[in-house]
């Protein structure tokens, strides 16, 4: 089954995409690890994706289409895979659908866990992170035992620059710009199962449990 995962900074996505890839036994496609994969592997797009990443440039669309198509095509992909953060544009949902055109297979499913902005800022603004482990907590809804402590590590837990609101809004804003005319794209196509992303994850995963099961052949 091929599986996409649609939605804002701050929806859920990482916590899901772990869900339905033991769920479904399928591997895990973000861009980041698609890319890390390529350099690693030295693989000709992988090099030419390096030059970029080192002048701390853009990797043009081409590169980031061909890394990404790269990775769908190795063994573990044969039945199937979760994309997560590709396409992010309507160019890639086109390039996406013509590589699985040529290969008589298509998207199943393009899961959209939908929350709204107000939502999404409590999430992402709130969140708090050990400088020592990575471990990740959140203010108000999953806070450490002692506060600016971490309980795995004992480590100092703080919020991330990148999550502060200033910041956050003007990502959220470029995602609407930029990535959710595909909802539309998607929708056009009969294949968008919109969830409702707000709920606990545990609820959130039994939308999906439900949404996969209904569809399995």
């Amino acid at each position: 089954m091929n599986v996409m995962l649609l939605g804002p900074p701050g929806a859920g996505k990482g916590t899901q995409a772990a869900h339905i890839v033991a769920l479904l036994g399928i591997p895990h496609i973000s861009t980041g690890d698609a890319f890390r994969l390529a350099i690693r592997e030295q693989s000709v797009l992988g090099v030419r994706a390096k030059e970029f990443v080192d002048q701390g440039l853009l990797v043009p669309d081409e590169i980031t289409i061909g890394i990404v198509f790269e990775r769908c095509e190795k063994e573990d992909c044969a039945h199937g895979f979760l994309l997560d953060g590709f396409p992010r544009t309507i160019a890639q949902a086109q390039a996406l659908d013509a590589w699985l055109h040529k290969r008589h297979t298509q998207l199943d499913h393009v899961v959209q866990l939908h929350v709204d902005t107000d939502i999404l800022i409590e999430r992402i603004t709130g969140r708090i992170v050990c400088a020592s482990c990575g471990a990740t907590y959140h203010r108000h809804f999953a806070p450490t035992r002692t506060a600016g402590v971490c309980d795995a590590c004992g480590g100092v837990v703080m919020s991330r620059a990148d999550d502060a609101k200033e910041k956050v809004v003007v990502r959220l804003q470029e995602y609407e710009e930029k990535t959710a005319p595909l909802i539309e794209y998607y929708r056009e196509r009969h294949i968008l199962r919109t969830i409702d992303g707000k709920r606990s994850k545990e609820e959130v995963a039994a939308q999906l449990d439900a949404l996969f099961v209904c569809s399995a052949p």
